[in-house]
């Protein structure tokens, strides 16, 4: 395993970090998915309440009764939700209960999406001054945040210098939306932490057309998404969701080729990604408060088919998530989209959804 500071914290960090949201219904086997893994190196475990059905923290609490080694545990405050100190400090003292721990390692300040949500979370009694709080009293090391926002608010919050670290999603995808927010922390050492390496799934779902990704013969599409984040100057942890001990072996096997992209690679990958690549939807599905209830997220996967191949694609994308269910003739359409906005207001990516409903419906009429 290959160690890396994680900013001016003095903690060494596991280059590849563990996600804790792919957990399956086994908890007993989640625990050993766990321990496994940091058996074999990974000292970074990250986890957030809410995940795999509230189950993750949990389960990383029984894992953390008997670990191989020693880790460093990295947990969340959802801003939206907890949005006053005090409710900040009962999802810290939750946290630390269900974690079995009597501390938090690097403690976030959730999906801050945009610079109004940010200010209100530094506002006075506000979730950062609760968990300074806590922090003050010892029951947190490090003070991070979680965001989706574009690099250009990723370098205004890290310019104010309250945060220790940062965590941000980053891929071959979407890298250009967030490289200044990689450049603010490296000019300000502090630590970065990347989530959707693989693009929310995305990139395993369609391996044959990212497959000019890798570089060696033998290397897995996978490994090579996740070498490229972990090969980013200024990226201390790239996080993978790991669900079964063989996605943890295979994450480590990443490191039996040097951490680099060469220059020719990189300008390859730029030039095939095209000027679409970056606005893949990656179903993070923050877009599921629609006022009509229409299943967006569903409709702007198959509209990845559409980006990535043809409209005929995308059609059997969609019967298809009627077929299995996920779509259902009760459920509302495309076509009953108000324009109210709610979506685009909530999407990390800051996708053009309306938009793409609308020619979805189009096709369909």
């Amino acid at each position: 395993m290959i160690y890396r500071d994680y900013g001016a914290t003095g903690k060494k960090v596991s280059v590849i970090g563990f996600g804790g949201m792919r957990f399956g219904k086994d908890e007993d086997y989640a625990v050993d998915v766990v321990r496994r893994a940091n058996e074999l190196g990974i000292n970074y475990f990250d986890t957030a309440p809410f995940y795999c059905d509230d189950r993750s923290e949990p389960i990383f609490g029984k894992a953390f009764k008997k670990m191989p080694g020693e880790y460093y545990v990295s947990t969340k405050s959802m801003v939206s939700k907890e949005s006053d100190a005090d409710a900040v400090r009962r999802r810290i003292e939750n946290s630390l209960n269900r974690l079995g721990v009597d501390k938090i390692n690097f403690f976030h300040m959730w999906c801050i999406m945009d610079l109004k949500q940010y200010r209100k979370v530094m506002a006075p009694g506000g979730p950062y001054e609760g968990a300074l709080k806590a922090k003050e009293e010892g029951l947190i090391d490090h003070l991070v945040f979680s965001t989706h926002c574009k690099g250009e608010d990723i370098r205004t919050i890290i310019e104010d210098k309250v945060f220790e670290g940062v965590l941000l999603g980053y891929n071959v995808m979407n890298h250009p939306f967030r490289q200044e927010g990689i450049k603010a922390a490296l000019e300000h050492n502090i630590g970065v932490v990347t989530m959707n390496p693989l693009g929310g799934g995305l990139i395993p779902q369609h391996q044959g057309y990212f497959d000019f990704i890798k570089q060696y013969e033998d290397e897995t599409v996978n490994q090579a998404a996740l070498r490229f984040n972990a090969a980013q100057k200024g990226i201390t942890v790239a996080l993978a969701g790991m669900g079964t001990i063989e996605e943890v072996e295979e994450n480590i096997n990443t490191l039996k080729y040097p951490l680099a992209f060469t220059e020719e690679k990189r300008q390859e990958i730029k030039e095939k990604m095209g000027n679409d690549m970056d606005s893949l939807c990656t179903t993070c599905q923050y877009c599921t408060r629609c006022p009509k209830k229409i299943n967006i997220h569903h409709y702007l996967e198959a509209y990845n088919l559409m980006l990535l191949k043809d409209a005929e694609e995308m059609k059997n994308h969609i019967a298809w998530l009627k077929q299995e269910g996920r779509i259902k003739e009760k459920h509302a359409t495309p076509a009953d989209c108000i324009e109210c906005g709610k979506c685009e207001e909530l999407c990390t990516q800051k996708l053009p959804i309306i938009k793409r409903l609308k020619e979805i419906a189009e096709i369909y009429k």
